[in-house]
Parts: C-alpha cells; structure tokens; sequence
C-alpha cells in the first residue's frame, strides 16, 4: 500500500485519483508513525521547492524520509526536494542525489515555464518505465529542471536543454512529470512503482 507523505504542498486530489483509477491501495502520511503502515512512500509536490523544503521540515519527517528503506518516489517538486540543492528558493534540499534543481529562465530561448505533453527518453533500463515505450509522452509543468547525472538518470527530456526527467538511486526514485496527469503511460508507471 503507498503512503502519500502530506506536507501541504502536494496535488493531492489528482494523485489519489489516478491510484484509485488503476486500483491501488494508497492512504495519508501526517506522522512519522505512519510510515510504518505503508510499503511504499510517494512525496507529491507543487509549487516553490524552497517553501516546501521548508514545509517538510517543519512537519519532522526529513529525518525518516532519509532514512527509509522502503520505495520511495518523489513527484515534480518532489522530486527536486531530493536533489542537493534548488535555484527556487537557494535552498539546501535533502541531497539524496547530487543533482541541482535550476531555472529555465536564462538558459533557454523557449517559454517559461515548461508546460504540456513532452517525450521521454528512457535510460538505464530503469524499472520505473517497465511496459512503457521509449519516447512516450508525459505532462509538464516547471519552471526548474534537474541536471542530468549519469550515474542516477533514468529518463531524460529536452526543452531547449537535456535535463533530467526520472531518476533513480538505490530505493528512492524521482519524476519531473506528473505521472497522475499523463494519461496511460502515466498509470503504468505508477503501477510499475506499486510493485517494486
């Protein structure tokens, strides 16, 4: 069963909906004691990842999100909370990949913020893509990016640069996308994430 961790700066609803929709047991995380009720952790986020680093430390769970064994993956902002540090905010993260959260703005010619259905390229035969074909299409809404790091991606993406759009290391994975809003490959890859 997934925990869904609520700190308050996830899009809740949305996910709860495409779980239930591929049938997916899943419940709220508000304390560290609920962590233990769950086999897998799924740390959503919207918005600035400044504040909701700040968010996640004032609800105490930082030090059991690091110490977790168990799946654990990190949706858009959720994501970049797992990298080392965010240009959104030029806040230290959790630092579970070396990887740095950076603006768009500056470094591309395109529109800002990045936002629609873009292709994925999948690497490192990564398990999150499992019954998902290369290049398939995922939905987008950021404004900062992650650097791809050889060693950890799983699944990169280009707007005007390469940037990362999964990663994984050990048991904690991460998607810039929202898996909830893309549709079908969306679902598969969160069933895909309930069985690890």
């Amino acid at each position: 069963m997934i925990g869904i961790v609520n700190y308050g700066a996830g899009n809740i609803f949305s996910l709860t909906a495409a779980l239930d929709r591929i049938q997916v047991a899943h419940g709220m995380i508000n304390t560290q004691e609920d962590f233990e009720r769950y086999s897998h952790i799924i740390i959503p986020g919207v918005g600035h990842a400044g504040t909701a680093m700040a968010k996640l430390r004032d609800t105490g769970l930082v030090n059991t999100i690091l110490g977790l064994e168990k799946p654990v993956l990190g949706i858009c902002v959720g994501m970049q909370l797992m990298t080392s540090f965010s240009e959104e905010g030029h806040a230290a993260m959790l630092g579970l990949f070396p990887s740095k959260t950076l603006h768009f703005d500056k470094r591309i010619a395109s529109k800002v913020p990045h936002m629609g259905w873009n292709s994925v390229r999948i690497e490192n035969n990564s398990p999150l893509f499992t019954d998902i074909p290369d290049n398939s299409y995922f939905y987008f809404v950021h404004s900062y990016f992650i650097e791809r790091e050889e060693a950890t991606v799983a699944a990169t993406c280009s707007y005007d640069v390469d940037f990362a759009a999964a990663f994984q290391k050990a048991n904690f994975y991460g998607v810039q996308f929202h898996p909830e809003k893309s549709g079908r490959a969306g679902e598969q890859l969160l069933l895909n994430f309930s069985r690890f």
